[in-house]
């Protein structure tokens, strides 16, 4: 009986002694975690406000300096629309649009402009300040049916206001020669996923408000056969009123005024695109500024467009064209025809900051245009001879947001 007794407790010990060397041996134990700091509190971003509420915000300021060998800005007779100015820093435009356009129901956009370039596409009547309510519409569209009413830029022309939207610092001369925007409704049919029809009713010709009850009716066909090509073939007609002397009369005439316009533009390649516009307007009962007899006055252009990314950060765009104010309908010159090219380089420096460089020379039949250091006023006088030629340099500088 003592022997099992001393059998287990010398079975208890070892147990004992085994139990602490394991412990000695293990690691010790980990120490507790600290608790988490809170989280920082978020909220959604202004752009993801926005993209939730189907808003699109754009904006951009054109800043531009301007030199020219001529005095364009006296000039009396100048085929230019915005960079009229010699040896001028300008702030061309500040730009803002605001937009939702869903596919389906309601929607709208505004479309905002400041600087120097205001006075030239405000609408009539304008208060002449540098501030202008440039588009402001609503819009409902259902399946195939697109209509917008209130405010509204032209169907026509290749160029249009929003400048980062062009190749070009300088506008061509059909820019100028066409309405840029318009007061009314405009109709949208997609018949087909490459055909579109609009038509549409406004105010006059570029008229925020009209006095007089007649209108101008637009009309139009969008065609895109191929995915490269893109057709616009539009029309303008309606009552309109010119301001003109001509032999014993002068004062305010007003007859039908028809604008014709195509232009259509084909993607080469990513990289490579070319574009080409034909223009034509007409104004009855145009009190001749030869004879002052009474005639259907015409004027007519036509642009070819070219430009080509070398790389993803300098473009190369060319524009040429050709215009003929057969009764000086447009200019106050009779039978006079210009022509003009330009080159712009293009440095797309990042998303938001494109710098441009441009070289343009324009040419007249006649002579019309003021020598640099002269007036208008000379001219007429007799001391100062015009010239045939202009050649304009620009640098414009495009900060996107």
């Amino acid at each position: 009986m003592s022997n099992r007794i001393l059998f287990v407790a010398s079975l208890a010990a070892m147990a004992a002694v085994s139990s602490v060397a394991f412990a000695e041996d293990a690691p010790a134990p980990a120490p507790a975690a600290a608790p988490a700091a809170p989280a920082a509190p978020t909220g959604p971003t202004l752009a993801k406000v926005l993209d939730a509420s189907g808003l699109v915000v754009t904006s951009y300021i054109d800043l531009a300096y301007d030199h020219a060998n001529r005095n364009i800005e006296s000039s009396g007779t100048s085929d230019r629309v915005f960079d009229s100015q010699n040896d001028s820093l300008s702030l061309h435009q500040v730009g803002l649009q605001i937009a939702k356009q869903p596919k389906e129901g309601f929607g709208g956009l505004v479309n905002f402009t400041a600087g120097t370039d205001v006075p030239v596409i405000a609408s009539y009547p304008s208060s002449g300040g540098q501030f202008d309510v440039t588009q402001a519409f609503g819009q409902y569209a259902s399946g195939e049916w697109t209509v917008i009413a209130g405010k509204f830029t032209t169907l026509q022309g290749t160029e249009v206001i929003w400048a980062p939207s062009n190749n070009n610092f300088s506008r061509s001369i059909l820019f100028g020669a066409i309405p840029f925007t318009h007061t009314g409704m405009r109709v949208t049919y997609a018949l087909s996923d490459t055909v579109s029809l609009i038509a549409g009713i406004n105010n006059g010709w570029d008229q925020v408000s009209s006095a007089s009850k007649s209108k101008t009716g637009e009309f139009a066909v969008t065609l895109n056969p191929i995915k490269p090509l893109n057709i616009t073939i539009s029309d303008y007609v309606g009552n309109a009123s010119t301001i003109v002397g001509g032999g014993s009369y002068t004062g305010e005439k007003t007859g039908v005024r028809n604008s014709a316009n195509v232009v259509a533009s084909y993607a080469i390649t990513d990289a490579a695109s070319v574009g080409v516009e034909y223009l034509m307007v007409s104004q009855s009962n145009f009190i001749s500024l030869v004879d002052g007899s009474t005639i259907k006055a015409k004027y007519d252009g036509e642009a070819v467009y070219g430009s080509y990314l070398f790389t993803p950060a300098w473009r190369l765009a060319l524009r040429a064209e050709s215009f003929n104010d057969k009764d000086g309908f447009h200019f106050g010159s009779p039978d006079t025809k210009y022509t003009e090219v330009t080159a712009t380089v293009s440095w797309l420096a990042s998303d938001n900051f494109e710098l441009r460089g441009e070289v343009r020379e324009d040419h007249g039949s006649h002579s019309i245009f003021v020598s640099s250091g002269s007036t208008l006023a000379a001219v007429v006088a007799g001391s100062s001879t015009p010239n045939k030629n202009l050649l304009t340099l620009g640098i414009e500088a495009l900060f996107k947001f």
